[in-house]
């Protein structure tokens, strides 16, 4: 029976070729859509955790808050305090630093680039490997001595020194109001794609490495203590931990006392993205509503179109249920036409703009899956109306049907 009733949905879909495809358009975008909305959106959250991966995602900083009302210097941090810092938490924190960065201008000769150069102390390649394709990275020697010693990027060595293979090369540039030479030790290859580089803000200014010393100086201060936590270390134990001892050694309370964790601004983004996906996602599915009246709207014409073979069927000795599962296993089958041909289109989409962009997309096979049936659920919903007109239908007014 089955078979039967799908052949003649086949064969009333193949007879109205144009009016059928107009009719599954509704669905086909709606589908269409959805799919390729809720796909950029994993894609688009998966980006964010590679993004997030290269900041480090047991990373934390702190820092006094900047809303107590008695904000004072002694709230800067010292030397002392991140050693001892680092000392007390030694089996808990793998790397720490001033989270210091300078924004300077590197002159060569004639040539003038924009470089945002990341302070960092000599094992900061513990917790963020880089892929060093000349020279070295910075080193304890450089950090100690605070020498003016660089890594760069490939892409600034090139606008700088015309080549990436400038290990040994100065140029001049200005930190903190002081003019000096600095001496490139390294330079490294970072692979981003255009939309990873979009997120993350790269900008016009090149970026590179310098020792944490040279840009706060050793007699200095900085605001934040910027640290990774060894693997296996839980954050949220952490936190407290490193709060109370940061509040005592700065004489401040407990709720004075800040610390950001990347897994919090992961957690904050992920809920927004899902959130963003889900209501677009949403909005989207409303075309399935309109695609479903349309199915509806062309199934009552059909009807009325078949009134006298539903009268003949009835005469044969078809039951009110037969002709009823009949119309649903059209309206079903034309609108899981539709929902399948959205579905090529909608992950078709993806994939050419993952291409275009360089990223990795993704497409959930259980939003495949529930798009189908979805699709399946309005064409039988939506045909239930005109498929109960059809079974009900008089055979004797029918067979008069002209």
């Amino acid at each position: 029976m089955l078979i039967e009733n799908m052949s003649m949905a086949i064969h009333a879909i193949k007879s109205n070729k144009m009016r059928s495809f107009l009719t599954m358009l509704g669905i086909i975008i709606g589908i269409g859509s959805v799919i390729a909305i809720v796909s950029v959106g994993d894609s688009m959250r998966n980006v964010f955790k590679d993004a997030y991966k290269d900041v480090g995602v047991n990373r934390a900083i702190i820092l006094v808050s900047w809303e107590v009302e008695d904000f004072r210097y002694s709230d800067y941090f010292d030397r002392d305090e991140l050693d001892r810092v680092k000392e007390v938490f030694r089996d808990k924190i793998e790397y720490i630093d001033t989270n210091s960065s300078a924004d300077a201008e590197a002159v060569n000769r004639l040539k003038k680039v924009k470089f945002d150069f990341q302070g960092v102390d000599y094992n900061f390649t513990d917790v963020q490997p880089q892929n060093i394709i000349y020279g070295r990275f910075i080193n304890e020697a450089d950090v100690k001595k605070a020498a003016n010693h660089v890594v760069l990027e490939d892409k600034g060595a090139v606008k700088l020194f015309g080549t990436a293979d400038c290990v040994g090369r100065t140029f001049r540039m200005t930190v903190d109001k002081d003019t000096q030479e600095y001496t490139v030790v390294g330079v490294y290859h970072k692979d981003l794609s255009p939309m990873a580089a979009m997120l993350l803000g790269n900008g016009q200014n090149q970026a590179g490495f310098i020792p944490d010393t040279v840009v706060s100086k050793k007699g200095g201060r900085f605001r934040v203590l910027n640290v990774y936590v060894r693997d296996g270390v839980n954050m949220k134990e952490f936190q407290p931990m490193i709060t109370r001892y940061v509040a005592k050694i700065k004489g401040r309370k407990e709720s004075e006392i800040m610390v950001n964790t990347v897994k919090d601004e992961m957690g904050s983004m992920d809920t927004t993205l899902s959130a963003m996906s889900a209501a677009v996602g949403g909005i989207a599915a409303i075309s399935l509503l309109v695609g479903g009246i349309g199915i509806m709207n062309i199934m009552m014409v059909s009807v009325t179109e078949r009134t006298r073979e539903i009268g003949i069927r009835k005469a044969l000795g078809a039951r009110t249920k037969d002709i009823m599962i009949q119309f649903l296993t059209e309206s079903a089958l034309m609108s899981a036409c539709g929902g399948i041909i959205g579905i090529i289109l909608g992950v078709a989409i993806v994939m050419i703009g993952g291409a275009v962009l360089k990223t990795a997309v993704i497409v959930r096979p259980s939003v495949v899956v529930l798009a189908v049936g979805f699709s399946g659920m309005v064409g039988i919903f939506f045909g239930l109306y005109p498929a109960s007109k059809a079974a009900k239908a008089d055979p004797i007014e029918a067979l008069r049907y002209e």
